[in-house]
């Protein structure tokens, strides 16, 4: 269990949080929700330890084990990816380097022999004998191949080492266990098996997501940092978004009926203050004026940006035909002689276990890169727009933002560009910051801002919801439900597979593609039978 007792955290001017009272306890799984900025990694910090609070104090039950998912996906680079998830056990992991060190020595004294036998004792204790096959286990489960378990760290590819730390966080039941962003980079085979531990794991555990679906498959509590507090909610992300919306309809609606009796009030008083007959009861009205209280609605720091894809003009029957293309990079086939045809209405995810497969289809159907053999057809009506999953190339730039999206339109009235900025959340001043100095949500926002106003009747999207704050990740979500053209995109967000795609496409390891003419549930369903 962990305590947080009149906690607050200040840096400088800023008051992060203030007065926060919370107890987490055993068997509950606590979503931690907020706005970008809002200090939810800096929350997480504070249970663990790494950072002092300002004021009051966080404690933790005697003797209970706190595990946190480390995100320096480079801490460990000179240590075998097995030894780095035995590591999550520290104490375990002190223990069996020091028997190491005495194991090698050439002499022991009597002194030394007491010592290996204390620290045996305790290595039974703590089930050290079955501390490496657990830690096989927890590798294989999340999708990190045996061939990879004696390999160090720095060999992996960058995925894997998230998995790797991944399993060093869950290793050997700790008590509390702190995941920030847990799911990032996860396959969904992945993160499907992580759904069902966190569901049958009975200590405490404490997640910071961007994944809706992923919040409410394993949360029982969501705890929301907004107006520099953390309120607490029983349930899950859906009932704490109805539960919040509900409560602030209900303070609007309170207030202007509130707002109607004290117009309603004040001019009988101003009618019969003077009238003699009627002085008593102006004098009770004042009274009754007195005791109306409006409620107090703060501005949340919850903001969502208006995602809305129009199109300029509507696509003809023919959209896109895909045949027999080949790309080869390396000498290995990425995509071998895939061929797929884009109807009118088809919004399809693709789904591959190489990323690379998924990206280099999008760069080559955007014309960003070449191929080696096939046909690409598309429609004459055809007017794609492309959300590439890596945008740096495009803020290369000492433009500031108006400068920057104003380089792509035609428009020369600023105050139009203004107003629809402000509606992606760039207001007032934030127009002029350079582009160049960008968070990977800003630059994230600045790209959907670019294809809303290049209309385009066709979209290509490389994991769009890379970088989102939730608020943006459910904007985008309707946004895609909405647009009336053509969508071909690839995201791990469940949510927004979900309820956008209405056909899947899976590239194979092997370079070629199974076509499935399905929604996406119903793809998952058959693939689990």
């Amino acid at each position: 269990m962990i305590q947080v007792s009149n906690v607050s955290l200040k840096f400088g001017k800023r008051i992060l949080f203030e007065d926060v009272n919370l107890k987490f306890t055993n068997g509950n799984c606590y979503g931690l929700i907020g706005a970008n900025g809002s200090g939810k990694s800096t929350f997480l910090k504070l249970l663990s330890g790494e950072i002092e609070t300002t004021t009051g104090e966080i404690t933790v039950s005697k003797g209970e084990r706190i595990s946190i998912l480390k995100q320096d996906h480079y801490q460990f680079d000179d240590k075998r990816v097995i030894d780095v998830v035995m590591m999550g056990n520290d104490r375990l992991y002190k223990i069996m380097e020091e028997k190491d060190r005495m194991y090698a020595q050439t002499e022991f004294s009597e002194e030394d022999g007491m010592r290996l036998a204390n620290l045996e004792a305790e290595f039974m204790e703590l089930d050290g004998w079955n501390a490496e096959p657990d830690a096989a286990v927890l590798l294989n489960n999340l999708g990190v191949e045996e061939n990879y378990h004696y390999s160090l760290m720095k060999e992996l590819p960058v995925k894997l080492r998230v998995k790797v730390l991944l399993a060093q966080a869950l290793f050997q039941n700790p008590d509390i266990l702190l995941l920030d962003e847990p799911t990032n980079s996860l396959d969904l085979e992945a993160i499907r098996w992580l759904e069902e531990f966190l569901i049958s794991f009975n200590n405490t555990v404490i997640i910071v997501s961007h994944d809706r679906y992923f919040l409410n498959k394993v949360c029982t509590h969501i705890a929301d940092i907004d107006y520099s507090k953390i309120t607490l909610y029983v349930g899950n992300y859906d009932f704490w978004y109805e539960s919040s919306e509900l409560l602030q309809k209900q303070m609007r609606e309170s207030n202007k009926k509130k707002e109607e009796k004290i117009k309603e009030l004040q001019a009988f008083i101003a009618r019969f203050s003077a009238n003699a007959s009627k002085s008593k009861q102006a004098t009770s009205r004042k009274k009754m004026l007195e005791k109306i209280e409006l409620d107090e609605i703060i501005p949340s720091s919850r903001k969502y940006p208006f995602i809305d894809f129009k199109i300029e003009k509507p696509a003809g029957k023919e959209i896109l035909k895909v045949e027999n293309l080949t790309k080869i990079v390396d000498g290995k086939k990425i995509l071998d002689k895939i061929s797929f045809t884009v109807l009118k209405g088809d919004k399809i995810c693709f789904l591959a276990e190489d990323d690379m497969a998924k990206t280099t289809l999008f760069n080559i159907l955007s014309g960003i890169e070449k191929y080696d053999k096939g046909t690409i057809e598309w429609g004459k009506t055809i007017l794609p727009g492309y959300l590439p999953q890596d945008n740096n190339a495009y803020f290369d730039s000492e433009k500031n933002i108006i400068e920057w999206i104003g380089q792509y339109y035609d428009i020369k009235d600023e105050t139009i560009l203004r107003g629809f900025l402000g509606r992606m959340l760039f207001s007032g001043d934030d127009v002029f910051k350079k582009v160049n100095v960008l968070s990977g949500g800003e630059k994230a926002r600045c790209m959907l801002s670019k294809i809303m106003l290049q209309q385009p009747n066709f979209l290509i999207l490389d994991e769009p919801t890379n970088h989102l704050d939730l608020e943006s990740i459910t904007s985008l979500n309707k946004g895609l439900c909405r647009f009336e053209g053509e969508v071909l995109f690839t995201s791990r967000d469940y949510e927004l597979n979900r309820t956008v795609a209405n056909r899947v496409i899976e590239i194979k390891k092997d370079g070629t593609i199974i076509d499935r003419n399905i929604p996406y549930e119903e793809y998952l369903e058959r693939k689990e039978k």
